[in-house]
């Protein structure tokens, strides 16, 4: 039994209590002359620092802010498993803990259970609706990179130039799924870039054209992005996007309208896929070029002009500097190509100069 001083936060007086646990331990009684007994769950029993002269222990509830137990002897205490804990935070504390929780909540969402559905759901949307997808992406790419006094950004359409283009996509077609639909345009733009968007849409950049050397290179891009194609890379990515401006949008309340279109635009444009996806683009590109009697390596030398050019980390060559390093994707790349192989141009030289002209 301990001898004991209560203080109940009403009065300034202390009443001499006698404090002894209940039979299971979970509580204690304190015990008080001519009153009701007063019973504190153990559990929720914490010390306090601050002592005065002559005690051993000052004990509170961490459900009252200020009932005190004032105790001579702490050795004669029952068991109190919670003691020196740290009491659940109050006020700002609290707030702050439930903030921590759900930014945590968020970001969870967003960096797995968002993806995870993403992956699953891409595998139930129906060719039709992926086709159309894409084609609403590729309007809205179009509009957000447009101006409003020249309208949507313009599609290069010079007939030379596209049946170049036609005759490059028409060489990599037997790599296509038999129920795949490829759609292949450059936009008048000069970012050097390429992408690919859901339902078997290629988008090239004026700026990646200029910037090549020979049609292989070319090429050699635009088989890395029909790796992206053909394993519905893009159509996880926009779903993912979408996810994601979903949550935020809970969150904020403005995403929505240009927003949106800007946001999506810009994950779309320099879309960074896993490593995993990456590397298979890569792979698949190699295959597809061989097959085609193009070198693989003409896609290191494209990714290698492009470094001496602007470096690793220019933003308009994200898409294209993204993990795995461009180092490797250059030494990989080589590799691929035999020693011995038999390599046919793509184009011919006025077929080449028709593609460069394509935008007039």
């Amino acid at each position: 039994m301990t001898h004991a001083s209560y203080f109940n936060g009403d009065t300034p007086n202390p009443v001499p209590v006698y404090v002894t646990p209940s039979d299971d331990g979970a509580q204690i009684i304190l015990s008080r002359p001519n009153a009701d007994d007063v019973i504190w769950p153990a559990s929720d029993i914490r010390t306090v620092s601050d002592l005065p002269s002559g005690i051993d222990a000052v004990l509170r509830l961490t459900s009252d802010p200020v009932a005190r137990l004032y105790v001579q002897d702490a050795g004669t205490l029952p068991r109190l498993p919670h003691l020196n804990r740290r009491a659940p935070p109050k006020g700002r504390g609290r707030l702050a803990i439930w903030a921590a929780g759900a930014v945590a909540a968020v970001a969870l969402q967003i960096g797995i259970l968002i993806p995870l559905m993403a992956d699953q759901l891409a595998n139930f949307i129906p060719p039709r609706a992926e086709r159309a997808l894409g084609e609403a992406t590729f309007e809205q790419i179009r509009g957000a990179l447009g101006s409003d006094t020249l309208g949507p950004l313009r599609v290069c359409e010079n007939p030379e130039g596209r049946a170049a283009l036609n005759e490059m996509a028409a060489t990599f077609a037997p790599s296509i799924p038999d129920n795949g639909e490829i759609s292949v345009f450059v936009l008048n733009h000069p970012m050097i870039n390429a992408f690919a968007l859901p339902g078997g849409y290629v988008v090239f950049f004026r700026g990646l054209i200029d910037a090549a050397e020979t049609p292989e290179e070319v090429a050699a891009v635009f088989a890395h992005e029909l790796g992206h194609v053909v394993s519905r890379d893009p159509t996880r990515h926009a779903l993912r996007s979408a996810g994601s401006i979903g949550v935020l949008g809970l969150l904020f309340g403005d995403f929505a309208g240009g927003a949106v279109v800007l946001f999506l635009t810009e994950r779309l444009i320099d879309a960074n896929y896993t490593q995993a996806a990456e590397e298979a683009a890569d792979t698949f590109a190699h295959v597809v070029l061989e097959d085609a009697e193009i070198s693989p390596a003409a896609l290191g030398d494209m990714f290698e002009r492009l470094r001496k050019k602007h470096g690793d980390s220019d933003g308009t060559l994200s898409h294209f500097l993204s993990h795995p390093t461009l180092s490797d994707r250059i030494e990989k790349a080589r590799d691929a190509a035999p020693e011995d192989g038999d390599w046919s141009p793509i184009l011919t030289e006025q077929q080449w100069a028709d593609l460069q002209g394509i935008c007039g």
